[in-house]
């Protein structure tokens, strides 16, 4: 006998409300104590949820951070891609990217503070979200080349590098610079401006 339909939909997202109430709880303990200070109880009391049952969910409150970072870092690559117009022009889609990736940079730096990125940008999973990021902006950056609206004469890893490096500063600017470091970064491509 199976297990009909609508329940394991019913029990699917009852997991995942417990999962998101624990990154959530974690994320705003983070913000309030710092990062050395979070406890599981503490989790688990934000959360509104019992600590067997976060323990059920999560082996330590490492993994509830690292949960919501994953989230985080999944929900960035999301809006980049919405941002995208997939039919305007290469540039235009290259420049809406970097617009969102220098937002989305300025915001965190603002709200995650530098303790917490290094803590969870030295780890594992940030590698892979890195690399489709850097492939997401390297695509971009290719086309716009084989359009005529970038410089030729550099490889496009070779700028992409250059872009997510530039555009890493706009978590150190007010948050009228952000428009402009982008500019900046596009003309260093060779892109005229729009």
């Amino acid at each position: 006998m199976s297990v009909p339909k609508l329940w394991t939909e019913t029990i699917d997202a009852h997991r995942a409300a417990v999962r998101d109430a624990a990154m959530d709880a974690m994320a705003a303990l983070v913000a309030k104590h710092g990062l050395v200070a979070v406890t599981m109880s503490q989790i688990a009391e934000q959360a509104g949820i019992g600590r067997a049952t976060l323990y059920k969910y999560f082996p330590d409150a490492q993994a509830v951070l690292t949960a919501w970072h994953e989230r985080q870092i999944a929900t960035h690559l999301d809006q980049l891609a919405a941002a995208v117009d997939p039919a305007a022009p290469a540039i235009a889609r290259l420049e809406a990217a970097l617009n969102t990736y220098a937002r989305l940079q300025h915001h965190s730096a603002r709200h995650h503070g530098g303790e917490l990125a290094a803590h969870l940008h030295g780890s594992g999973h940030v590698h892979h979200a890195q690399q489709e990021l850097r492939s997401f902006v390297r695509d971009l950056i290719a086309e716009a080349v084989r359009d005529g609206d970038l410089r030729d004469d550099v490889a496009a890893d070779e700028l992409a590098n250059y872009c997510l490096h530039a555009l890493a500063a706009a978590g150190t600017v007010p948050q009228d610079a952000v428009q402009r470091l982008v500019t900046v970064t596009l003309a260093g491509m060779g892109a005229r401006p729009r």
